[in-house]
């Protein structure tokens, strides 16, 4: 573990001086796993190697796609040496992918960008310029922007400031929420952190990138950089979040991230039985919650409360002391046919949407 600084919980940082002027050019490994996304790929490979202050190199894994992937990719590579394209023989997984990626990469930094993301421009040097600044912080990212459609054009490049925070502190945000804050192409990493914690945990599908950041905190601090867009993120229905989905499998493998984070290098930090104990007490609320919303909203037939009621008890002992347990208990007391009746219970579907709301500000600001 790198010797460290201590940082207050959350140090804000005056804005830097724009990107460009770095005195060097850092090598920034891009790694951009690839499973039938082919129509996309011109995009996505574009905004990675237009990327100005740093060296790129771009690494391709095609997962075995089943679409024009590798003649996109033989096109696109054709005379231009900073991509490299690796054509997996079966289909490993997106996070399979990124780590056979990972192994081949030689760039001081590492980002993933998925197949149908992107970057904004100047990303990369404006994470590198925190980097620069700050050596014991091990990951940076930044606001990404969700779009549906076609790619925007208009970002905010300005950076008005720095964040900083002890990897510990950022770890205890994450573990009062119990969720992810990084969408992933957002994200850069110190690839001397990877070689500390080790590639991404593949016994998770959808949360392999919280385990990772997670991780990655609890070796090294986090820096984010705040007024500038860092990424484009596309939203549409063939994405991995939508076609693997649904709670039941999100609360899961959130679960297994922060478990597999105390059980290893999180397991050093200083608090780490409470933030442990944190994390999976905010999980059940959420599953508790859940179970509410389903009977305040009518969809009790919809919704499997029974599971979400086992998987708090599972995650956390103590659940029945939870408040969340008392509503619930009102709830079913009342009925799933009279209960979207019940004033008090119609109530809290607009106090769960403004706080929904209050929380969406919240992490566009700041970014937790």
């Amino acid at each position: 573990m790198r010797s460290r600084r201590p940082l207050l919980p959350r140090t804000r940082v005056p804005a830097p001086a724009p990107a460009g002027v770095a005195a060097r050019t850092p090598r920034v490994s891009v790694i951009t796993p690839a499973y039938n996304y082919g129509h996309f790929l011109p995009e996505t490979v574009g905004s990675a190697l237009g990327q100005q202050g740093v060296e790129v190199e771009l690494i391709v894994v095609d997962d075995r796609s089943t679409d024009d992937t590798p003649q996109v990719l033989a096109e696109l590579g054709r005379d231009e040496p900073r991509l490299v394209v690796v054509r997996n023989e079966t289909n490993h997984g997106p996070c399979d992918a990124f780590n056979d990626g990972l192994a081949l990469a030689t760039g001081e930094f590492i980002v993933r960008l998925d197949a149908d993301d992107l970057l904004t421009p100047g990303s990369l040097a404006r994470a590198v310029q925190l980097f620069d600044r700050f050596p014991e912080v091990g990951l940076v990212y930044g606001h990404p922007v969700h779009f549906h459609g076609a790619v925007p054009t208009d970002f905010r490049p300005d950076v008005s400031a720095w964040t900083i925070w002890s990897g510990e502190d950022w770890i205890a945000q994450r573990c009062r929420l119990g969720v992810n804050c990084i969408t992933t192409p957002e994200a850069v990493v110190r690839a001397s952190v990877y070689q500390e914690i080790g590639p991404w945990d593949n016994r998770m599908r959808l949360a392999c990138d919280l385990g990772a950041w997670l991780r990655v905190a609890a070796v090294s601090d986090v820096g984010r950089v705040d007024g500038a867009d860092q990424a484009w993120h596309r939203e549409h229905q063939s994405s991995i979040s939508v076609t693997d989905g649904g709670r039941r499998v999100d609360l899961i493998e959130r679960r297994i991230a922060f478990d597999t984070l105390f059980e290893g290098p999180g397991g050093k930090l200083a608090r780490a039985a409470e933030l442990h104990d944190s994390a999976r007490r905010a999980l059940a609320t959420e599953a508790l919650e859940s179970a509410c919303h389903a009977y305040d909203r009518g969809l009790t037939g919809h919704e499997p409360v029974d599971w979400y009621v086992e998987f708090a008890q599972e995650t956390y002992p103590r659940a029945r002391q939870l408040p969340q347990w008392r509503g619930l208990l009102r709830r079913r007391r009342v009925g799933a046919r009279l209960a979207p009746l019940v004033p008090g219970f119609a109530a809290s579907v607009v106090r769960r949407r403004l706080r929904n709301d209050a929380r969406h500000r919240v992490w566009t600001r700041h970014g937790v």
